[in-house]
């Protein structure tokens, strides 16, 4: 999963890579400080997966990751070529979801593009430009999908219908995302690669000691159904030089409950309406696996490797908690616990798989 950090020049992104990934992303007080997107893998903490591995004896862990993408400062004009404005936009469309750090803290010692701190106008200011590029993106596409709607095929009519609403949305100012997608055309998003159906995580970079998302922000994400969690960026790279007991004793004279990165992942998770399940072995690595939510057995497999899917005869599934409360799985199938499911049967959240080929 890929993962786009954006905001405002100075609104913290870069400092905010680097207490989650400890990435070694330059900072600075000006402008433009990201130029090529820095990119670092994070992963992601499951106490779940250490007690698994434990159960089974597995000789290795390995968690879930998110690739984080430290993408270039955007200002007002960038779908016009402002800044770096169209390399910025293309970093964008390369992500799945949009992580966009607003700035909240009041801290005179870094200047604001437009000298203030107003976090609804800077959200305003990044979403119009996404809004604007968007526009382009429609107009020059719906000629093409209008010529292939005359010939009479039915998806190509389903998304030049859509076009059209999108179209229309994003006169109005309104993202891409408001548009339901057609049934009949369900690859309509990938070939628009429109930066406004990415759904959005807002990131309040706020003061020392603020746990609450302000409310501004809070209800702007709200209404446009996008996430939102807070994060004192500097506080975060401070405590992400700090051994992991230091860094808990930090965060309680802070106030902070958990870390940044728990907070993100946690959002980020959400988001993307996404589970994990695990794979684990005795003397083979635990592994911690992101899903769609929905998604079935035969499509877990598919995450293992393409072959385990082609070849996917049947899937033995235990809840997590069952298996480290029974001791393992010939204990939790003594008592019932580990089932036999087939390739529809829809993965839970937390479920150990072992796919039988």
């Amino acid at each position: 999963m890929k993962v786009g950090i954006v905001g405002l020049p100075n609104a913290g992104k870069s400092t905010l890579f680097n207490a989650l990934t400890k990435g070694g992303a330059q900072t600075g007080d000006y402008p433009f400080t990201t130029i090529e997107p820095n990119v670092a893998i994070a992963e992601v903490p499951d106490q779940r997966l250490e007690k698994i591995a434990a159960t089974v004896r597995s000789s290795k862990l390995e968690p879930a990751t998110i690739s984080f993408h430290d993408i270039a400062g955007l200002v007002k004009g960038a779908s016009e070529g402002e800044g770096l404005g169209n390399q910025f936009l293309a970093s964008i469309r390369e992500t799945d979801a949009i992580c966009h750090v607003v700035r909240c803290h009041e801290d005179s010692g870094v200047p604001h593009p437009d000298g203030r701190v107003d976090p609804l106008a800077d959200i305003e200011t990044i979403e119009t430009e996404l809004i604007l590029s968007d526009y382009d993106q429609v107009e020059r596409r719906l000629p093409r999908v209008a010529k292939q709607a005359k010939s009479g095929d039915a998806e190509a009519i389903a998304e030049h219908g859509w076009l059209q609403a999108v179209f229309e949305a994003l006169a109005a100012g309104r993202p891409a995302r408001s548009v339901p997608v057609p049934d009949a055309a369900p690859n309509a998003v990938v070939n628009l690669q429109a930066l406004t159906t990415k759904p959005i995580l807002y990131v309040a970079n706020v003061d020392e000691g603020d746990g609450e998302v302000p409310e501004v922000v809070a209800s702007h994400a709200a209404a446009s159904g996008a996430g939102a969690v807070a994060v004192s960026a500097r506080i975060e790279g401070e405590l992400a030089e700090l051994d992991p007991a230091e860094a808990e004793e930090m965060r309680e004279s802070y106030g902070v409950e958990g870390s940044g990165l728990d907070r993100l992942v946690r959002g980020a998770y959400d988001l993307l309406d996404l589970l994990t399940f695990f794979t684990a072995g005795e003397d083979k690595e635990a592994v911690a696996r992101p899903l769609r939510r929905g998604a079935t057995a035969l499509e877990a497999a598919g995450t293992i490797h393409t072959e385990i899917m082609e070849a996917f005869v049947k899937a033995e599934v235990v809840g997590w908690e069952q298996l480290v409360e029974n001791g393992g799985y010939s204990q939790a199938r003594d008592k019932g616990q580990l089932r036999i499911e087939g390739r529809d049967y829809v993965v839970q959240d937390g479920d150990v798989i072992t796919i039988k080929v």
